[in-house]
Order: C-alpha cells, then sequence, then structure tokens
C-alpha cells in the first residue's frame, strides 16, 4: 500500500480554514493518482478555535502550537498561515524537521529573512512553496495562456488594483496587520498579489517608480479579546498608534526580449464598499485582456479579429477547456460556478502532487519566487521613499 501523505496547518483563521478545507477537498479533484491524504493536525495559538476548525474540517487533532507540529513525528506538509512576521522561524523549524512547507504569502517580513528561508528550503531538501492562490482562477489563467501564446501581440502595459475594506472602520481593532515596519501593510497583504499576477502576464519586474504610499487612519483601538482575521470585537479606550501603510500606489516596468512593458497598479485596504476586489487590464499589440476577480467565471477579451474599435469586449465563460476546470470541479461546465474557495483545492493539489512526484498541475510559487515578490515590493518602498512631490506650473511659468 502507498503511504498516506499526513498534513498539518498552522493558523486557524480566515486563510487557514481555506487551505484546512482545501486538504480536504484535494484527493476529490481530477480522478488521477494520489496517495491517501491524512488530516492531521490544525495548530493555533486560540485552541479553542483550533478544535473548532480541525472538527469542521475532520482533522485528527487540534494542538495550541506551531512548536508541536514541528516536532511531530507524524507530519509530512505544512500549510503556514499565520502572522508574517512568524513565517521565517516556523517555516525554517518545519523545513529542518523534516517537512515540506506551503507558506502564505508574502514570504516573509523582510528581503533578509526570505533569502533565509530560500537557502534553508535549498539545504533542507523539502519544498518551499509560496501560497499565491489566485495564480489558480481558471479565468486567469485562462487569460494567462491567450497571453503568452501571443495571440493578443506582446503586452505593452498593465492596469491593476487590489481594494479591501477590512480596515476601513476607525474603530476596527489594532492587530498585527497594523504593526510593522513601512510596507507591511497593504502593499505587503494585497499588493503582492497584485505584484505576481502582473508579472505572470508581463514577465519579471526590474524597475519600480512613481510609488505613493499613506496611512489614513493612524490610531486604532486595542482590542479587550483576542480577534480572528479581519473580525470585529469589543475594543477599550486605549489607542495604539497604526505602523504601516493603508494604500500604496506605485508603477512597474517589465523585461522581456522585446521591449519592456509599463504597469501602474494601486491598492487600499479602507475602500469602502470593496470587500475583495482585485482586477487588472492589460493592453497588448493587437488585443487588450480584463479580469475581475468579483467575476471569476469569466474573463475579457478584445482581437482584431472581432472587428473594429467600436466592437467592444466579448465575454469568455470559463468551462472545461481552460485551466483546472476539467475534473477540477464536479460540474465543470461553463456559467455553473468558480471561485476563490477553489482556488485553494486546485492549489493544495498541486503542493502534494508535487510532494508525491506527480507531473500535472503547474507547480506552486517557489520561494525564490516568494523571495523576488518581496524584493519588487521593497523597491515599491524605497521610490516612495526617495520620491518628491513636485507643484504644477502656472500659466507665468511660476511652480504654484
Amino acid at each position: 500500500m502507498v503511504a498516506p501523505m499526513r498534513v498539518a496547518v498552522i493558523g486557524a483563521g480566515l486563510a487557514g480554514q481555506g487551505h484546512a478545507a482545501a486538504y480536504r477537498a484535494a484527493s476529490t479533484v481530477y480522478n488521477r493518482d494520489l496517495p491517501p491524504v491524512q488530516l492531521a493536525v490544525i495548530a493555533d495559538s486560540n485552541v479553542n478555535l483550533a478544535e473548532s476548525v480541525a472538527a469542521r474540517y475532520g482533522y485528527e487533532r487540534a494542538v495550541s502550537s506551531w512548536q508541536e507540529v514541528a516536532s511531530a513525528t507524524d507530519i509530512d506538509a505544512v500549510s503556514v498561515v499565520v502572522h508574517n512576521a512568524l513565517h521565517r522561524e516556523i517555516a525554517e523549524k518545519l523545513l529542518t524537521s523534516g517537512k515540506h512547507v506551503l507558506c502564505e504569502k508574502p514570504l516573509a517580513p523582510s528581503v533578509e529573512d526570505a533569502q533565509a528561508m530560500v537557502a534553508q528550503a535549498q539545504t533542507s531538501g523539502h519544498l518551499g512553496r509560496v501560497g499565491f492562490s489566485y495564480r489558480r482562477s481558471p479565468a486567469f489563467a485562462a487569460l494567462r495562456e491567450v497571453i503568452l501564446r501571443g495571440d493578443l501581440g506582446r503586452p505593452l502595459h498593465i492596469a491593476g488594483r487590489y481594494l479591501g475594506d477590512y480596515a476601513a472602520d476607525e474603530n476596527a481593532p489594532m492587530g498585527w496587520r497594523f504593526k510593522g515596519p513601512w510596507g507591511s501593510g497593504v502593499l505587503a497583504d494585497l499588493g503582492s498579489h497584485l505584484v505576481d499576477f502582473a508579472e505572470q502576464l508581463c514577465g519579471r519586474a526590474i524597475s519600480a517608480s512613481g510609488a505613493k504610499m499613506s496611512t489614513v487612519i493612524t490610531k486604532r483601538p486595542v482590542p479587550l479579546t483576542v480577534t480572528t482575521g479581519h473580525s470585529a470585537g469589543p475594543v477599550g479606550t486605549e489607542f495604539e498608534p497604526v505602523e504601516n501603510e493603508d494604500y500604496a500606489q506605485f508603477g512597474l516596468q517589465f523585461a522581456d526580449t522585446n521591449s519592456s512593458s509599463l504597469g501602474s497598479f494601486h491598492t487600499s485596504r479602507i475602500a469602502r464598499g470593496h470587500p475583495n476586489t482585485l482586477s487588472f487590464e492589460i493592453a497588448c499589440e493587437f488585443g487588450s485582456g480584463a479580469y475581475d476577480q468579483r467575476r471569476p467565471g469569466e474573463f475579457q477579451l478584445w482581437e482584431n479579429s472581432t472587428g473594429g474599435s467600436n466592437s467592444g469586449y466579448r465575454t469568455v465563460l470559463v468551462g472545461p477547456d481552460h485551466p483546472y476546470l476539467d475534473g477540477g470541479l464536479a460540474m465543470s461546465y461553463p456559467g455553473v460556478g468558480v471561485g476563490t474557495n477553489e482556488n485553494f483545492v486546485f492549489q493544495a493539489r498541486a503542493f502534494l502532487e508535487e510532494i508525491a512526484g506527480i507531473e500535472n498541475l503547474p507547480r506552486c510559487a517557489s520561494f525564490e519566487e516568494g523571495l523576488h515578490n518581496l524584493e519588487v515590493l521593497d523597491a515599491v518602498v524605497r521610490s516612495d521613499a526617495q520620491s518628491g512631490a513636485i507643484s504644477p506650473v502656472d500659466s507665468n511659468g511660476e511652480n504654484k
């Protein structure tokens, strides 16, 4: 009999539950050989939450510390879904104890930490992977295939945005997301996805410019109880300063063999009315494409072959001819529906397949790719620090 792969999830919050549910479903998709998957452990410092999530998704046990997972001898693969500042310590210990690691983005709190994690993964001989789950969106992946095939010609420019409203309430309790150095706020949280998306379409980013970042809500009340994910809760009268940014905008330049394409991006965690708006539009030599995560079952195309400039975009509904869906859904039919939860399933399946040595789905992002993502974000932060505001010039040639 083939030995089972035993999995654990460290962190039982919102994204952690996405990972936990994904491992449960991973063996049910694609009907291809995969060793049995045993759901072993959920770990969280809030043990009541860990027990609840373990029971909900069928895991064997719940523990209150990540160290118990690292020292366990019956675990093969672990998702790390906790405070970014803890990623390096936890991942390094897991790798040295002989476990494969899928770490949520951003890979680490700093470039230096990420470099150390890359070195540790290489030394350990075990997989170090990063959870850029939006790569698994069938609609995004289908549009990427169109662009990489050259159907639209080479990319010229891309505009993307990732807007959230989880921090729009000034009375939302202080939490780890609001602490840390400049660049560790919304830029790391949501902007890391924007950078990854853009590089999937346009190639490697070679420079950042024109960055502007700001903190709009400068202080937040201290919570009276433990909070989970983006949830609210009772707060006291004491306030603490917000240390990182609520909003960021920046430009990137991408390299390819023929020319350099440009991109402009903005991201916010205080955009009311946008609980989770990740979208972009890309213009190429012979056409354009667009994607909006709020409508994950479709993407938009404009091609020269569809008519003149007044013909407009056409909508493509994803179906079994597009990535991940054939066998990846119980009903892989256009218009049935697909979303973020399925992205986590496809990601978990790819991670487990790579561990098992199966060549099927595209691999998850490597620690090296996670390091590069942080290097781009670091360039954005440095661009913000070095940029100066220029006043407009009036009709007399004088600065206003």
